[in-house]
């Protein structure tokens, strides 16, 4: 029993020093961004868009290519205006600060909403009012307000409703009301679950050929190096279960809780990611810019491991989507992780009116912005 407890405890240990080196160490300062030190593929171009925009974390297109971004430790809200179109920021505004974490963005109607863990706020007519924003509105206020697993994604969905997801507050726990995503009318009135058994997901997208909907969600932790998976799902209608708490990628029984229900009750992931990986934000690529073959891919985020033996992620990967599956991956874009040591953590990507990628780092505090140029082979 004594070993036990020492083990148990130098796990613990590792676990906290790792998260603790993540969040410690000094983030990288602008032009210090080892660019070079990025793999893409034959053609493709990695610059900065932004740099200084302190915990960089998910994206939203405005007007004019305004492009707004949440933070999560910042509680910021930030607002990127590139005037002259060179595919760099002229100017950086602070639209919203003191939150308690507005990780999460989306843009409608001239207005932008903000998830900040219990609330989801509106700023409206925001574009005209960068260098004077409003005071938030409350849209609602009936999320819960537990902050583990509580930094929430935000799109709106090609039905008009505001999608937000509702994170398990925990590692591993069966709680009502929790792992599960909502979605809700844009002025608060009414709010109802879309999917459930879903651990944690900070990043979905729609696909832009039939409307269904895709989210990466992550997996638990606790169970080794190289399980469970994190997941790529399809949810192309409501009422579906992806099997959290009892299950875990296709066929991994929870030790605690898959005694109470099988894994063949519930919808498998489309595609398992690798081990905490921390898949985050996803697009479907939707631009002219890049090659024909890279038209509706999908491109995650893969923000990487803290509790992993080996470091894992920290990374760009992407997905071919044929009739509704998951049928290939690979890297697209890595070199944020050198041998144990990562200065860049991938959070979102956001595909911009002139077909270019842009990423977001928390870690550097930057947003970069890949691009592609048919000279350059490839």
């Amino acid at each position: 029993m004594a070993v036990y407890r020492i083990k148990a405890n130098r796990t613990i240990v590792r676990r906290v020093l790792a998260t603790l080196m993540l969040y410690l160490l000094p983030s990288w300062c602008g032009a210090a961004v080892p660019l070079e030190q990025i793999h893409l593929p034959p053609g493709f171009h990695i610059s900065l868009f932004a740099d200084h925009v302190p915990d960089a974390r998910s994206m939203a297109l405005g007007p004019d290519g305004i492009v707004f971004v949440g933070s999560r430790r910042a509680g910021k809200v930030y607002a990127l205006v590139d005037h002259n179109g060179d595919g760099r920021a002229d100017q950086q505004f602070v639209i919203a600060s003191g939150l308690n974490m507005p990780n999460g963005v989306a843009y409608r109607d001239g207005s932008l909403y903000v998830a900040a863990v219990d609330r989801i706020l509106r700023l409206d007519h925001i574009a005209q009012r960068l260098h004077d924003p409003p005071a938030p509105t409350v849209v609602t206020n009936r999320l819960p307000a537990d902050r583990s697993h509580g930094w929430r994604y935000l799109r709106f969905g090609p039905d008009g409703w505001l999608y937000v997801p509702v994170g398990a507050p925990c590692n591993i726990c069966l709680r009502q009301g929790y792992a599960e995503l909502r979605r809700l009318k844009v002025d608060g009135s009414a709010m109802e679950t879309y999917a459930r058994g879903i651990r944690n997901t900070v990043g979905f997208d729609w696909d832009p050929r039939n409307g269904e909907l895709w989210f990466t969600d992550n997996g638990r932790d606790g169970l080794g190096d190289n399980q469970p998976p994190d997941e790529l799902n399809h949810a192309p209608h409501e009422g579906t279960h992806f099997g959290y708490p009892f299950c875990h990628g296709r066929n991994i029984s929870d030790p605690e809780f898959g005694k109470l229900r099988a894994c063949r009750e519930f919808t498998p992931p489309a595609l398992d990611l690798g081990a905490h990986v921390a898949a985050l934000g996803m697009r479907f690529y939707s631009g002219n810019a890049f090659p024909k073959s890279y038209r509706h891919r999908v491109f995650i985020a893969e923000h990487g491991s803290w509790d992993r033996s080996s470091k894992v992620g920290y990374r760009i990967v992407m997905v071919d989507i044929n009739n509704g599956k998951a049928v290939h991956s690979r890297v697209f874009a890595s070199g944020w992780l050198q041998g144990q040591q990562a200065w860049g953590r991938p959070v979102d990507i956001l595909v911009m009116p002139d077909g270019a990628l842009l990423v977001s780092d928390d870690r550097a505090g930057v947003i970069y912005r890949i691009s592609y140029r048919a000279s350059a082979g490839g």
